[in-house]
């Protein structure tokens, strides 16, 4: 349970990262900078989470096909959510800082429910 709480505090930090210096204006952040900032950090939570998960032990990451392949079999839904985490937070937010606040709230909410179906399946395990 951890690495859950660890993968939330990423997740919370990560919007901390956009509500205080993303200087939102209507629909968009005017700071790349910290679009990727929070965008990196999220998607951080998730690895954290599903390492807890799929068991990887030592520092550094795993490749996203890894992950994917780990992710295909076990479920496929989490694995299309997987995907579109990848996408949004790593390449669009963390990337290229992608300025659209509604592509920021998907991604959030992609590893939020990420996080959720990890600490769901955790507690089936223990």
């Amino acid at each position: 349970m951890k690495r859950i709480d660890e993968a939330y505090r990423y997740l919370e930090n990560a919007k901390d990262i956009l509500s205080d210096k993303g200087q939102k204006e209507d629909k968009y952040y005017k700071d790349p900078k910290y679009v990727k900032m929070a965008g990196n950090t999220a998607y951080n939570g998730v690895l954290v989470a599903l390492d807890g998960l799929l068991g990887v032990k030592k520092k550094g990451r795993k490749s996203v096909e890894w992950y994917k392949e780990e992710l295909s079999k076990l479920d496929k839904k989490i694995l299309y959510s997987f995907a579109s985490a990848y996408e949004t937070l790593h390449l669009s937010m963390g990337y290229d800082g992608h300025p659209s606040a509604k592509i920021a709230a998907d991604g959030l909410e992609e590893a939020e429910q990420i996080i959720n179906w990890v600490s769901m399946k955790q507690e089936l395990v223990v």
